[in-house]
């Protein structure tokens, strides 16, 4: 075999289960620093775009609200601030993780748990994430970078909260969402209803999704001790999230009333619930782990229609 084959079936073999196979970060990346792009999850870029979209959401918002076109440089600071933070987060997650990945057939492939990567050299990624991440921060208002800084005692809570609580989603919520105030204070140097309502509507919808995400982990949690909403909700899981996307698209109508928004905002908001209604009408307790993932998955786009419909309300 050529060594070109050697290291394509290497790469396809060390490929975790919910990565995305085909991506260029993972098929072009050296095989030395594959460990890396799967500990900041650059191989699944679903995690960074729903860390990316309450910020440029409510960026968008607030232009609205003041009668400004988008503010294209804050929206290009939020995608790499985005990327940056969630591959710190996720780094810092599998650290702490590492022993409970080790027991999840889903995880026990990653970096740190199969032992590809030391504990030093995924401590050094992550300050260098870290490093990119505070560089995006200081090139906001004094406002925004003070808010920033007050997140940072939920990023750290939350791998510890699937120990203590069943609702470890929740403090995922309340640490992902926290670009729905970002966004906003970027744009006014100052907090609003608006922003907190989208933050509310952010964090619900937060809760939302992952619970579909962790229904994939149900079993193994259960075995390791791990707890989760999806585990909490067992047979009406579908009843559970479909009351978290219906405070969801409930705190974004509020949002949208409150910052005093026209019929691009309004379909928005429309096209937001009607996708995550979709997506609760597919959901099942016993539904197939690639079925998970492709729900989870999708809010991606459920949130680029909220997007778009504050983007286009701020051109009009």
């Amino acid at each position: 075999m050529s060594a070109a084959g050697k290291d394509h079936d290497a790469a396809a073999s060390e490929l975790l289960p919910d990565a995305v196979g085909g991506h260029p970060l993972w098929r072009f990346a050296p095989a030395a620093l594959r460990p890396f792009v799967q500990l900041a999850r650059l191989d699944r870029p679903v995690g960074w775009w729903l860390l990316l979209l309450p910020c440029w959401q409510s960026n968008a918002l607030a232009a609205a609200a003041q009668g400004k076109s988008p503010d294209f440089v804050q929206l290009t600071l939020f995608f790499v601030g985005a990327v940056a933070m969630r591959g710190a987060g996720s780094t810092y997650n599998d650290i702490i993780d590492r022993d409970i990945d080790a027991q999840v057939e889903r995880t026990r492939g990653r970096p740190l748990a199969s032992g590809r990567v030391s504990l030093r050299a995924a401590a050094l990624f992550l300050a260098a994430q870290c490093a990119i991440g505070l560089a995006v921060l200081l090139s906001f208002n004094l406002f925004t970078i003070l808010a920033g800084f007050a997140s940072l005692s939920l990023v750290l809570v939350y791998p510890f909260a699937k120990r203590f609580t069943s609702w470890p989603q929740a403090v995922l919520g309340l640490a992902f969402a926290y670009g729905a105030l970002l966004g906003w204070t970027a744009q006014t140097g100052s907090f609003a209803a608006p922003a907190a309502l989208l933050y509310l509507a952010a964090v619900f919808w937060t809760i939302g999704f992952d619970t579909i995400y962790a229904l994939q982990d149900v079993r193994d949690d259960a075995n390791a001790g791990v707890r989760s909403t999806a585990r909490l909700f067992g047979k009406r899981v579908r009843l559970g999230v479909c009351a978290l996307y219906c405070c969801a698209a409930a705190f974004a109508e509020l949002a949208l009333i409150a910052a005093h928004q026209g019929i691009f905002a309004q379909a928005g908001v429309l096209a937001f619930a009607a996708h995550l209604a979709w997506q609760t009408r597919r959901l099942r307790e016993n539904c197939a782990p690639a079925l998970a993932l492709a729900l989870f998955r999708s809010n991606r786009d459920a949130g680029l229609l909220l997007f778009a419909g504050f983007f286009a309300q701020s051109l009009a």
